[in-house]
């Protein structure tokens, strides 16, 4: 991604690239040299290069999944107390974005929802941060027309059977070889199921998004997680 990312820069005739890192780069060197810096790197040190950024005002925009509540919490305040824009995308490609929107405004109309990510298997974390926000935005329109807890009867299970369970709604993880990264939203009513599907082929689907972010993260102050603002969602 970090080497689709550049290429996408160099080729863009508004922007300019101005620095490469890598494992054991010092982030911190950007400080006067950069505007933005697009982190997609893995959640273990995400968040340490966000508050080094922030610390050296350049505004971030982030494509690595994994976060926890309080690292966002963590980074919104940092950011609003730098005063620099940081937005962190669950996914850039704009497929999966209006997807995420679809099944959130799909979800107060149904009684049964349920997300199922696959991704390749060198992907370090599960379910994708994508499958995670999809959840969210399920449980929290049907939270909004009072709807309660999905019908489930299931007793007994193996381990894992019914995949993890975030905010109420079951995601389920696929590791496959082959695959990019893919996210399937099954809703079902009596009589009628909806399908809303996204699919990535190519790590290029990402870019359009990746340079939106650059471009025109910084009309949003503070921490904006997702693209949904800025493609007026």
């Amino acid at each position: 991604m970090g080497s689709q990312v550049c290429r996408a820069v160099e080729d863009a005739p508004d922007l300019a690239l101005v620095g490469r890192l890598d494992v054991g780069s010092d982030v911190g060197a950007l400080a006067g040299r950069a505007d933005v810096a697009v982190d997609f790197t893995v959640p273990g040190v995400t968040e340490s290069h966000v508050h080094t950024l922030l610390d050296a005002g350049v505004r971030a925009v982030v494509g690595t999944t994994g976060w926890s509540d309080d690292a966002l919490a963590r980074v919104g305040e940092h950011a609003d107390q730098a005063g620099v824009p940081v937005l962190i995308a669950p996914n850039f490609a704009i497929s999966a974005v209006l997807a995420m929107a679809f099944a959130r405004r799909a979800a107060a109309w149904f009684d049964s929802a349920e997300v199922i990510e696959l991704h390749h298997p060198d992907k370090v974390d599960a379910p994708s941060g994508t499958a995670i926000h999809t959840a969210r935005g399920i449980a929290a329109a049907r939270r909004e027309v009072g709807r309660g807890v999905m019908p489930d009867a299931t007793v007994t299970a193996l381990e894992g059977a019914r995949g993890a369970v975030v905010d109420g709604v079951h995601v389920h993880a696929v590791r496959l070889r082959g695959l990019v990264a893919h996210e399937e939203i099954v809703l079902g009513n009596p009589g009628e199921q909806l399908t809303i599907r996204t699919d990535s082929f190519d790590r290029v689907s990402f870019m359009p998004g990746v340079l939106l972010a650059i471009r025109h993260g910084q009309r949003y102050p503070g921490l904006t997680v997702g693209l949904e603002a800025l493609l007026g969602l």
